[in-house]
């Protein structure tokens, strides 16, 4: 049957949920995030997860299912390391995702974050141009934490790239890096232009939300 309905039933739901978490993990045991799609049977509106990327978003979002369903950062952080080991448009999103649970250190055994390992996935993603990785490289250099010293230079660097790409708070740091002459030459010309284009940004971000409508 491809159309289940599991309202007003979480527990057929968790079972079947769990039946298809088996199904879909044994297809990414395949060295490739393709080996993750699922069986035609299994094919309904539910379950829509069809790479590795798709289905750790699924692991590291099920918290927000109603009825206690468990979320699984690390089976989340195994899809989204296979499909970035893969070339494609999904794998450098699944790098950066491998870096924020790095980062935010959930999965990893001692339950801290893994500066090192954040930066390396984080650098895949950004010269793949993903702009939160660019960001938040630049914001990892800029604070600095123990073993992760503090860079301006690299701060500026990646603040810049991502402000090339569109982030917009990326071109408002680097703005006030050059405003200070943080890290960089002080150049309020270079400022000037940087403030500009972060509220260009703003500007047109704000143009393509939609307002929310109720009753």
């Amino acid at each position: 049957n491809t159309n289940k309905d599991f309202t007003g039933n979480m527990a057929s739901l968790k079972s079947y949920l769990s039946v298809l978490s088996l199904n879909v993990i044994a297809k990414c045991s395949h060295k490739t995030p393709q080996g993750c799609r699922l069986d035609k049977k299994n094919d309904h509106p539910f379950a829509t997860f069809r790479f590795c990327p798709g289905f750790g978003l699924f692991f590291s979002s099920l918290s927000l299912l109603p009825g206690g369903l468990t979320q699984d950062l690390k089976a989340a952080s195994s899809c989204f390391l296979m499909a970035c080991e893969r070339p494609g448009k999904k794998s450098v999103e699944a790098c950066h995702n491998v870096g924020l649970l790095a980062h935010d250190g959930q999965v990893n055994e001692d339950g801290q974050p893994d500066l090192e390992k954040a930066r390396d996935y984080y650098t895949r993603a950004c010269e793949g141009s993903y702009a939160s990785s660019c960001f938040n490289l630049s914001a990892m250099f800029l604070q600095g934490a123990p073993g992760f010293p503090k860079d301006m230079g690299l701060a500026c660097k990646y603040s810049m790239k991502a402000c090339d790409l569109g982030h917009i708070w990326a071109c408002a740091n680097a703005s006030r890096m050059y405003r200070l002459g943080d890290g960089v030459d002080k150049d309020e010309e270079k400022a000037e232009v940087l403030k500009n284009r972060a509220r260009q940004l703003h500007k047109e971000q704000q143009k393509n939300v939609q307002p929310l409508t109720f009753g």
